[in-house]
């Protein structure tokens, strides 16, 4: 579809709004005060962020919402009976009928304006919501073009690949944001930094991360584009590691200048960036680190531009994936030609992003760390970190497989990726919306681990793992919950029980009378 989405005005309504990637792209435009509705039925503070600055947010995925930008549309004059139906994903509500809408005058602009729809690959295409902006002819985008758009109205850096896109988008951001470039953000994940996944700011530059799930990523048209690695992460969409290749290939061919890790083969081999970086210093790279130090509440290491020192590097983040993504944003800043002080002591107080080996709390001396890792490669990089940081702790990993298509393709992988927990917990796979397609489920994945993890695992239920922590965990644990799924629901209730057995460990509970 020809990308003519319509900043003018023209209103917006989203399908699926509380998505990580539809809100951030809602909260910019309606920063930017343009009409802004979505629906999802899921209510969340990411929601309530939005409803605050203005969007319209529908509990429901009614046909009927369309009407919400069309203020002198009649009622339909059947009558409507709904009916709750599974779609995909979610549930919506279907009309018995179908539901006959009008185009109006809309008050604002005293023109015939339908809402500009937008969904995400999530949303399908028997949604009954999307289903009435078909009939009535509404311009519907993926949020792709949306994001393709905004791309167009910035000098934009546009940070892609397969691992590592959320936190390496959110340093960079923060980094033009402490440097005083007032940028325009939109990442895959909530940073403390902006209270949310989004900025909207006055600056000339726009950061956003670029999803490469569904091929979307072609789209893109930076003026800087950043690979950070590339390997075979969604195999309900590719075929083989060669598609993902190719679709990367593209979106540097779309680049001006490309920013690459050439410690990933592919990105070495066929991107061939323009400004690479490596964490190995005879790699070549422009970009390098040395005398490398991990600590337990991050690393120090001195940073090469092109073979000459430009100094030393803070960074308060765990783990030798984290350095690479620093280097990425150093080869950003210092070409768009920030001194080496600025970027390091941006760097410096980067918190990093929500469920990026995020400290949810800490009782009885047992850590709860939630990471978003679901990827083997991740994985192994999330407890590689884990072991750095806490030599001395017995690490228990608790995963949630994330769709039936990665558990299968990547099963192989997933078996030999845990070999750095001393426990590991593994639980029924999430399905993300995807149909079980019968060859494989939670008990295999931890048969599989078994093989090279004697001390693996499986409870079938988010409850059952609740249990077995709460019997399994003991003080100067850390247990570390991964996946992308909802895995870290769970979280809360573990801690809130713990701490209840520590009060009662200790007496502070009064005795019944």
């Amino acid at each position: 579809m020809k990308n003519t989405v319509d900043f003018s005005g023209r209103p917006f309504h989203f399908i699926g709004i509380g998505g990580i990637g539809m809100s951030a792209l809602a909260y910019v435009l309606a920063q930017r005060q343009l009409p802004v509705s979505g629906s999802d039925i899921r209510p969340s503070h990411i929601t309530q962020r939005l409803q605050e600055l203005g969007a319209h947010i529908f509990r429901e995925q009614e046909a009927s919402n369309l009407q919400f930008f069309l203020p002198t549309a009649e009622p339909a004059s059947e009558s409507l009976q709904p009916a709750t139906v599974g779609v995909g994903a979610t549930n919506v509500k279907k009309t018995e009928q179908s539901l006959k809408l009008e185009p109006k005058l809309n008050r604002a602009t005293g023109a015939a304006a339908l809402p500009q729809v937008i969904c995400s690959t999530a949303i399908n295409t028997t949604n009954f919501e999307y289903l009435a902006a078909l009939e009535l002819g509404c311009p519907i985008f993926h949020r792709s073009d949306v994001l393709a758009a905004l791309i167009q109205d910035y000098q934009s850096i546009a940070v892609a690949g397969t691992h590592g896109k959320t936190t390496t988008s959110s340093m960079i951001g923060y980094l033009l944001l402490m440097a005083g470039n007032d940028p325009t953000i939109v990442v895959g994940g909530e940073v403390k930094a902006w209270e949310g996944n989004a900025r909207l700011g006055g600056g000339a530059y726009l950061v956003a991360e670029a999803d490469e799930s569904d091929g979307s990523l072609v789209k893109f048209s930076p003026q800087l584009g950043v690979v950070t690695n590339i390997e075979l992460d969604h195999p309900d969409h590719y075929e083989s590691l060669e598609q993902v290749i190719n679709t990367f290939e593209i979106f540097a061919s779309r680049c001006q200048i490309v920013v690459g890790c050439i410690d990933s083969p592919p990105v070495c081999s066929r991107i061939k960036p323009h400004i690479s970086y490596s964490l190995n210093p005879d790699a070549g790279a422009d970009y390098t680190a040395s005398d490398v130090v991990y600590l337990a509440d991050g690393i120090t290491a001195q940073i090469w531009e092109r073979g000459e020192i430009l100094g030393e590097l803070n960074l308060p983040l765990l783990g030798q994936h984290n350095l690479s993504n620093a280097l990425a944003a150093v080869a950003v800043g210092r070409h768009l030609g920030l001194e080496f002080e600025v970027i390091a002591s941006a760097i410096a107080t980067f918190a990093g992003a929500k469920r990026r080996f995020e400290l949810r709390g800490e009782v009885n001396n047992i850590r709860f760390i939630d990471d978003y890792a679901h990827h083997p490669s991740e994985i192994r990089a999330t407890l590689a970190a884990a072991r750095q940081n806490s030599p001395n702790q017995r690490i228990v990993a608790i995963f949630q497989p994330h769709r039936y298509s990665r558990t299968v393709s990547l099963l192989a992988d997933f078996a030999q990726c845990f070999n750095d927990a001393d426990l590991v917990v593994i639980t029924e796979i999430y399905s993300a919306g995807e149909p079980n397609n019968g060859l494989v489920n939670g008990q295999q994945v931890a048969q599989e681990i078994a093989a090279y993890n004697p001390h693996a695992v499986y409870q079938p239920s988010l409850q059952s793992v609740v249990e077995f922590l709460q019997e399994t965990l003991r003080p100067n644990d850390l247990a570390l919950f991964l996946g992308a799924g909802n895995l870290n629901q769970v979280i809360p209730e573990l801690i809130a029980n713990f701490e209840a057995a520590e009060k009662d460990a200790l007496g502070e509970y009064p005795c019944p009378v």
